[in-house]
């Protein structure tokens, strides 16, 4: 892997697409409170493994696993409704763009070049958000309930890709989870992963599953196209 930051800017790509949580925005803490309230009701302990495994999952297919995985006589929409309602109010009022982040994407889009976000967020958090407005911010989003599909599969970058208008050849990818950048790469998407900072990413993998790594988002300088 060259230097990310040097790559990135200028830009040597046509479109952009940015996961959300762990990638733009430092969520692991709420996820990580909310995994902890949620299985400690039931008895079951914490483990890094089940975080890694619900960033790639997202909400439906997380629930199933969890139901799966641990026995449950459970539904998987009162699961998710469950976990909705437990991270609301973080989100609503804890949730901001890491530093750098908003400056980049930003100046992407004063470029001409457009910017899609693919999360396997819910909507209902990420429209609740008072301290980030992503309608604003991208061009096009896309969260992994309308795709139906989870993130190691490739469908929801391809889908983006597609909005966008935009081959996956000349489209950068940013994630921070090792199954997406896999699925991403796998079709053809350029990649870079970004460090998330939490101890449940598995930072060398996630690194070695990329075309390019960058540590922090202001690892990149803004400034003249040279």
């Amino acid at each position: 892997m060259g230097n990310a930051p040097a790559q990135l800017w200028p830009p040597a790509f046509d479109a952009a697409i940015f996961d959300f949580d762990g990638t733009i925005s430092d969520t692991g803490w709420i996820w990580e409170e909310v995994d902890r309230a949620f299985l400690g009701a039931r008895g079951i302990p914490y483990t890094k493994e089940y975080a890694r495994r619900l960033a790639v999952l997202g909400f439906s297919a997380g629930a199933q696993y969890t139901i799966e995985t641990y026995g449950l006589d459970e539904d998987p929409k009162d699961i998710c409704e469950e976990w909705t309602r437990l991270s609301h109010a973080l989100y609503r009022t804890k949730v901001e763009l890491r530093p750098g982040a908003e400056a980049y994407i930003r100046a992407l889009r004063a470029l001409g070049i457009p910017v899609a976000l693919a999360t396997a967020n819910e909507p209902e958090l990420t429209s609740s958000m008072e301290l980030v407005d992503i309608n604003s911010l991208f061009d096009v989003c896309i969260h992994g309930r309308e795709m139906g599909t989870t993130k190691d599969e490739p469908d929801i970058y391809l889908e983006a890709a597609r909005r966008m208008r935009v081959a996956p050849s000349r489209c950068m990818v940013f994630e921070d989870i090792e199954p997406g950048l896999l699925a991403a790469h796998g079709v053809g998407f350029i990649t870079c992963a970004v460090c998330s900072g939490h101890e449940s990413q598995q930072l060398d993998r996630v690194r070695a599953a990329a075309d390019l790594y960058l540590e922090e988002w202001t690892d990149i300088k803004l400034g003249s196209m040279g």
